[in-house]
């Protein structure tokens, strides 16, 4: 099963539920300011094919406990993939959009499309996390091992003013389907273009004009999982496209197949 706080964006969620679990624990409230949610999938696959899954990633850095190392995954700007085989269980913490750059201490887009080993960026006292998280399969003792170490490496209580305005202005982009240009967005927000786009470039690791994508191509998977009967036209009209073919094209080249064939299957 997908939670709808991140199944968002998990492609094929129907099929994706025979192959995997997908469970969501919100943060203890210290943590809250830094951590948006924890997520544990596990699956069981013995005697059966390997699932391969493909997820519109959000404009979220994510700290994961799995196998053979802990990683930290910057925005991943294309479609993500992860091969499941096998059995097994991860954790992972999905920061809010912003407060990941108090914990890397420069740009986050410098992580962007990237997946690096989470000793490099924060220590090596996250090897230790990583096996007692993986040692048991509870959610609740799961979450409460990398809580302890995330209080280990957290830089205060808060993430800082920028990095609060920066989750701020990518929830109204998420949250308002009228908002379809970088300069709406910079004006509701009271800035510069410029200024937004350095704001995003440091605290989210992908540009306004990537998260306004996203959302758009979110939307319209969330729309194509439905089933037949969809008005592409309209759904284009809706979503800010010029028509339906520019829809089409963009998630075609996202996704892989053209929403209409997503929606078939």
């Amino acid at each position: 099963m997908t939670d709808p706080g991140i199944g968002r964006g998990v492609l094929r969620p129907t099929a994706a539920a025979g192959h995997f679990e997908l469970l969501r624990r919100e943060p203890a409230a210290d943590l809250a300011p830094f951590v948006e949610f924890h997520w544990i999938v596990r699956w069981d696959l013995r005697g059966r094919a390997a699932h391969q899954q493909r997820v519109l990633s959000h404009p979220n850095v994510h700290l994961v406990f799995e196998a053979p190392h802990a990683a930290v995954y910057g925005v991943q700007l294309g479609v993500f993939d992860r091969r499941l085989e096998g059995a097994g269980h991860v954790l992972g913490v999905k920061f809010r959009a912003g407060a990941f750059r108090p914990l890397l201490g420069h740009a986050v887009a410098d992580l962007a499309g990237q997946v690096r080993p989470a000793a490099d960026l924060l220590g090596p006292g996250v090897a230790a996390t990583q096996r007692a998280v993986l040692a048991t399969a509870d959610p609740a003792v799961m979450t409460a091992r990398a809580e302890r170490f995330l209080r280990t490496v957290l830089p205060g209580p808060e993430p800082g003013p920028a990095a609060l305005q920066a989750e701020e202005i990518t929830a109204l982009i998420t949250g308002t389907p009228g908002l379809l240009r970088v300069d709406q967005v910079a004006a509701e927000a009271g800035l510069s273009v410029r200024t937004l786009q350095r704001l995003f470039a440091e605290y989210v690791g992908a540009s306004p004009k990537w998260v306004l994508r996203r959302a758009r191509l979110h939307e319209a998977a969330t729309r194509a999982e439905q089933g037949a009967g969809i008005d592409w036209p309209a759904l284009a009209a809706d979503l800010g496209y010029a028509d339906q073919a520019h829809l089409v094209r963009d998630f075609t080249a996202t996704v892989g197949s053209p929403p209409a064939r997503y929606a078939r299957y």
